[in-house]
């Protein structure tokens, strides 16, 4: 049901999301995994990201004790930083049940699930619970002779590719909202 979501909804669990250091917070065991993950963005990529303009509300879908959340999550902050128009926020997976159970992705509640939305809190776009340089390896391991512990760190270039994929959309969605017609006749740009 994503392309129709309901834009009150979205705004409602927007309104009820947390900044990432205070969603970490609720469970300080489980942060410092968090805290351990480096997101370094590259001097390009920090520049791109500089040079966004529309407000962006983006709502992660997350679980503190989630191990794909763990390696991913740094990453989505970093971008989030590095761009102040992008107003990032955090939630549960299980706090928003209504919206949970609207992002279901292959049938079931994967996370993190991120929504992109407009300005007005307008649905634009969602991607999860993982990208596909992140399929990719993880495919190349468990569809082969082996797979990796959980929790075990991503290979650097693993890393960098995944943060490269999750760029990539927040790159698409800012300019699909910097090309819309509705967004560009409010703002007369």
């Amino acid at each position: 049901m994503v392309p129709g979501m309901d834009g009150t909804l979205l705004k409602s669990a927007f309104d009820q999301a947390l900044s990432y250091d205070q969603y970490l917070s609720g469970d300080s065991g489980k942060a410092a995994a968090w805290h351990a993950v480096k997101a370094e963005l590259t001097a390009e990529q920090r520049s791109l990201l500089a040079g966004f303009r529309r407000r962006m509300p983006v709502l992660v879908i997350s679980g503190v004790w989630c191990g794909d959340c763990v390696q991913q999550g740094p990453m989505l902050h970093a971008i989030a930083q590095a761009a102040p128009c992008i107003d990032q926020r955090w939630v549960d997976r299980d706090a928003v049940p209504q919206l949970r159970d609207q992002v279901r992705i292959c049938g079931g509640h994967r996370v993190p699930t991120v929504i992109w939305m407009a300005e007005d809190f307008e649905f634009v776009s969602l991607l999860g619970d993982r990208t596909l340089p992140r399929y990719r390896a993880l495919a190349a391991r468990q569809l082969g002779p082996s797979c990796p512990l959980p929790g075990s760190p991503l290979p650097p270039d693993e890393a960098a590719a995944t943060l490269q994929a999750w760029l990539d959309e927040y790159e698409r969605v800012q300019l699909l909202l910097r090309l819309s017609g509705r967004l560009r006749q409010k703002h007369g740009d």
